[in-house]
């Protein structure tokens, strides 16, 4: 069903509540969602959505925190007892994820940094 909303007065712009925002920056973290068909069901374009994680400070579960080191330090801290997989991206970073890593966890991290 088409739903149509019409608009008048002197104000263009559709008003959006707190509740709203959240409930739409939620449906975009949820897992498998993309953002671009969150916000077409939306009626908003995707860049909105990501300005909305902006100003309601979202943060995604499930990630965890990075440190981030000096490739020298690093080689020197990397002394594992179990198996490895290394990845390289292009020499912007290199990740290094213990075999004991949740499996869906390790891919959203590729994921994240093969985008960049």
């Amino acid at each position: 069903m088409t739903r149509v909303e019409v608009i008048t007065g002197p104000e263009r712009r559709r008003r959006w509540t707190d509740e709203e925002k959240r409930a739409i920056v939620e449906a975009s973290f949820a897992p498998g969602a993309v953002v671009a068909e969150v916000a077409r069901r939306a009626d908003i374009r995707s860049g909105q959505i990501y300005r909305w994680r902006r100003e309601l400070g979202a943060v995604v579960d499930g990630f965890a925190q990075v440190l981030l080191a000096p490739p020298e330090l690093a080689v020197e801290a990397a002394v594992v007892a179990e198996p490895v997989s290394e990845f390289d991206f292009g020499g912007r970073a290199r990740v290094r994820i213990p075999a004991s890593f949740p499996a869906e966890l390790a891919a959203a991290v590729v994921k994240a940094l093969s985008r960049r």
